[in-house]
């Protein structure tokens, strides 16, 4: 994984990380998920990560909008 990239949500439906997803969108912001769950067991988390020069303001919108 980029050097760059800092996670900045995580959640175990992929609902939640594509509401997020499309909030940075909304704001220009480009994400990238990380799909950690386990298909057999569906044990794990999801992570979203952005360019770290977007890293505050993606926090900042996540906890406005925070499920």
């Amino acid at each position: 994984m980029e050097d760059n990239l800092k996670e900045v949500f995580s959640a175990g439906k992929m609902y939640k990380i594509k509401i997020m997803q499309e909030l940075l969108e909304e704001s220009n912001i480009k994400s990238f998920v990380l799909n950690q769950k386990g298909s057999s067991f569906l044990v794990g988390e999801i992570q979203l990560y952005v360019d770290e020069k977007d890293e505050t303001k993606a926090l900042s919108i996540i906890k406005d909008h925070e499920m």
